[in-house]
Parts: C-alpha cells; structure tokens; sequence
C-alpha cells in the first residue's frame, strides 16, 4: 500500500487519470491491468531467465517485453469483444493504452532487475497489480464524489483531479510506519 505502484512511483499515470471518471471503467481497468500484468510478467520473467540471459541478448529486453505486452493486449482486446462487448465498449481507447502502459512494462523490468523466481514473480506483479486496482476504484469514487459539488471553474477536470491524486497519495504514505 506504502510503494504504491501509482501514488509513489508514478508507473501508469495516463491510464489511472483517463479510466477513473466512473467506477465501471475503473474496475474493468484494473481487472484488465491484473490480468495483463500478471501474465506478461510470468511470460517475461520465463523468457528472460531462458532465452534472453543464455542466449546474452539481455539487451534486447525492452525491446522483447514490449512485443510480448504487445500481444497479450490484443489477445485480450480479442477475448473482451467476444465475451463482453459492453466492458471493451466502455474502456474504449484504453484497453490499447494498456500496451503503452508504463507500469505494466516497469513491473516487468523490476522483477527481473531484482531476479525474483518465477513464483515470486507472480506474486510480487500481483498484489502490484491489486494496489493498482485499489488506488483507481478509490480515485474512481472520489471523481463521481467530486462530479455532485460545485467546484470553481478553474479547478474542475485535471486540475481538481490531481490535487486530489496528491491528498490520496499522501494518504497512502500514511500506512509507512504502521509496520
């Protein structure tokens, strides 16, 4: 909760700032994000470890993580489309985003800088993934809150929307010492 992956390291801004308008967006968001994210990182950390570090092509990592993000977004795209037309409706231009999304392929760069085994992995991107999901329903809640009171007009959209990333960030630091 501390080292949140949004409100600490600022790894998948676009996607938290453009989904969280409304609460169905936001949790179909970090349900694509979990999913996506857990998948690529078991795909990469696999791929790294047996192909790129034996082969000493470590140097195409990006380059070769971003391919595999890459394709498990449209296999997902695809599945949304068939199995739920409303879901890929509503996230619309962002499901894409997810193939550009920063943390998705920051999460997969960490776990290899930290050499995590493959179980570690996975975990590790998952409960990564679940702070995700968690920061952008709670933001999702707070922008329909901030939708019903009157707010100056200088301040409504992006400008009221960050300061209250700030607040929420800040809330989240608070858990740092309960430990």
């Amino acid at each position: 909760m501390v080292n949140n992956i949004i409100l600490a390291q600022f790894l998948g801004i676009c996607p938290f700032m453009g989904v969280s308008g409304k609460m169905s967006t936001a949790v179909g968001m970090g349900a694509a994000l979990l999913f996506v994210m857990t998948l690529s990182t078991m795909v990469t950390t696999l791929v790294y470890n047996y192909v790129l570090v034996p082969l000493e092509l470590v140097y195409l990592q990006t380059v070769i993580f971003i391919l595999i993000i890459a394709a498990l977004v449209q296999a997902l795209e695809i599945v949304l489309k068939k199995v739920s037309p409303s879901l890929y409706n509503a996230l619309g231009i962002f499901l894409p985003l997810i193939t550009t999304n920063c943390a998705v392929l920051g999460i997969a760069i960490t776990v290899t800088l930290k050499s995590f085994s493959l179980i570690d992995a996975t975990l590790f991107t998952m409960f990564t993934a679940l702070g995700f999901c968690v920061a952008i329903i709670i933001f999702a809640g707070i922008r329909e809150q901030l939708e019903l009171v009157n707010i100056p007009k200088g301040m409504k959209g992006i400008p009221i929307a960050l300061i209250t990333v700030g607040i929420l960030a800040l809330a989240f630091m608070g858990f740092a010492n309960l430990a």
